[in-house]
């Protein structure tokens, strides 16, 4: 009952971030700032989305031949400073799984080489084919803008429901599939699909702020307990693996501040 209290008293903080900026990031009378890229997965198609979409700007620019300056230097600027913590504090797919989460109580783990399949979908979905066939070919297949923008639409235009097509039911397939993993692993989508949280995985290392283990200490299963991404981050504090949301701090022996 007291790991249980933990997790949740740990959650506390983090979730009004995350309800703060899931509205936010979809307040339709900010949307004049669509023309900024945001480091979070929140459908640029979705009618009240505030910012551009990182993932969708670089595929916009790589189909048409051109290099997507802003994005990484946005990109580049956050993850320098601190990581991957926008996966774990602002992304709104992100707090959909941590909500999805809470179904159930049985979690199942992911495959460890299945955490590696992120880096591949970032080079061939987001990279490769957009610059090679011209098309946002992840963006087609990308669940949170199925449930962000592609449903709506089709349920409020009638015009559109009788364009569906093959394409529109594997989109459903994938996000139907991720929601009920969801429920019955931790964040699934963040550790074996998500190609911002790729980009961004790679300044866990030399980001300014980071997780710092201060006093290792026997509480591993714990604190493993306590992790949405299931980490046991004793073990590597600096992991590509890490979201940063710091749930793990009410562990002894653990800290946040600058790299020395």
């Amino acid at each position: 009952m007291a790991g249980k209290a933990l997790f949740f008293k740990s959650l506390k903080r983090r979730i009004k971030y995350q309800l703060l900026f899931l509205v936010f990031a979809n307040a339709y009378f900010l949307s004049f700032l669509k023309v900024i890229p945001c480091p979070i997965l929140n459908c640029y198609s979705c009618p009240l989305a505030t910012f551009a979409c990182p993932i969708g700007t670089i595929q916009h620019f790589l189909a048409i031949g051109a290099f997507p300056f802003v994005v990484v230097g946005v990109l580049g600027l956050v993850g320098a400073f601190v990581g991957r913590m926008t996966c774990g504090w602002l992304c709104p797919f992100g707090f959909l799984q941590d909500l999805m989460a809470k179904l159930s109580r049985k979690k199942y783990p992911i495959p460890h080489f299945l955490t590696h399949s992120r880096f591949v979908i970032l080079v061939v979905l987001v990279v490769c084919l957009p610059f090679v066939l011209h098309e946002h070919w992840f963006c087609k297949l990308c669940p949170a803008g199925v449930l962000e923008a592609g449903l709506p639409v089709v349920v409020v235009n009638p015009d559109i429901r009788s364009q569906i097509g093959f394409l529109f039911v594997v989109k459903i397939v994938i996000l139907v599939g991720f929601l009920v993993w969801m429920v019955f692993s931790k964040r699934p989508f963040c550790r074996v699909a998500c190609p911002l949280g790729a980009i961004l995985s790679l300044f866990n290392r030399v980001s300014f702020y980071r997780i710092r283990v201060t006093e290792r200490k026997a509480m591993f299963e714990a604190c493993r307990k306590l992790c949405p991404v299931d980490l046991n981050i004793y073990e590597d504090p600096d992991s590509i693996h890490c979201v940063r949301a710091l749930d793990c701090l009410k562990c002894p022996g653990l800290s946040w501040g600058k790299r020395t």
